[in-house]
């Protein structure tokens, strides 16, 4: 029997608004009624995971930053897995080197060195995830988000790095080429050992420490809760999403998930733009799966 459920957000409980759908929120409510525990794990930071969860009402636990950072319903930091700063440094210079964006999450905020950039970047995310949207679209999106968010924007992300308090959670790459530049980049990062180079869409690719994942997160919450791992329900669509449908006694990959993906989750559901993470929980609660 399912005890708990863990949902991606970007391109799985997010509709095409980024918002979340009555018909998922209201499973959502079905399952906590029916004594199932429903949390989100993203690769978003508190922020910017938080800002949908309000819309809708919802208060729940939540993986964060792909699993480097794990809160409590009321908002509590439970455990964070940095990066080590020399490694952080290390990650950046490559970057540089091959002239990709980046973004750094920490445990005091999220950082950017470039406002446009960062717009661009995020538009482009968007419209992955919502192929039906312009480009033009995806620019407004962008930059109303932007307004939700708390960014800051310095001149020197390395600067930061010096204060030893500073935790690097991770590190958010994006290039508008795609997997023909970020590959090789990948692929470079993950030889320094340690760190594990997953993605969220098309455009980007995200580094933890290889501890910061969403499935050992998923596993630690319920290990600390009593829940055997067969009794977890895991839903994502993406290539950071794996570690936990691989982990789950339930997995469900989107009707939009990356083919591969949908290769390590046990059944598929709809697409998010028809709340595919609404009907896989009603699924999984009236057949007890």
């Amino acid at each position: 029997m399912i005890k708990l459920i863990a949902s991606d957000m970007d391109g799985t409980l997010l509709d095409a608004h980024m918002s979340i759908s009555p018909e998922n929120a209201e499973a959502i409510r079905f399952a906590n009624e029916s004594g199932i525990e429903f949390m989100v794990a993203t690769g978003r930071n508190y922020q910017e995971a938080r800002a949908a969860l309000d819309e809708v009402g919802i208060d729940c636990a939540m993986i964060t930053l792909n699993g480097a950072q794990v809160f409590d319903k009321n908002g509590n930091s439970l455990f964070t897995v940095p990066i080590p700063s020399p490694q952080a440094n290390t990650v950046l210079d490559i970057l540089d080197e091959n002239g990709i964006y980046y973004e750094v999450s920490t445990n005091n905020g999220l950082y950017s060195e470039n406002q446009a950039k960062r717009i661009e970047s995020f538009a482009s995310m968007v419209a992955s995830h919502l192929p039906h949207l312009t480009y033009k679209m995806a620019i407004a999106m962008a930059s109303a988000n932007l307004e939700l968010l708390h960014i800051n924007y310095v001149d020197s992300i390395r600067t930061l790095l010096e204060d030893e308090k500073l935790e690097v959670l991770k590190i958010i790459c994006f290039h508008t080429e795609g997997p023909a530049v970020l590959g090789p980049v990948g692929k470079e990062i993950s030889t320094l050992g340690d760190l594990a180079v997953t993605s969220s869409g098309q455009n980007n690719i995200e580094v933890n420490h290889k501890n910061a994942q969403k499935g050992i997160a998923v596993a630690h919450v319920a290990h600390e809760r009593g829940i055997d791992l067969t009794d977890v329900m895991t839903i994502g669509d993406n290539f950071n999403d794996v570690s936990m449908l691989q982990i789950a006694g339930v997995s469900f990959a989107m009707g939009n998930a990356e083919i591969e993906v949908k290769d390590y989750a046990k059944y598929t559901t709809d697409t998010n733009l028809e709340s595919g993470v609404g009907k896989a929980i009603l699924r999984a609660i009236s057949e007890d799966l």
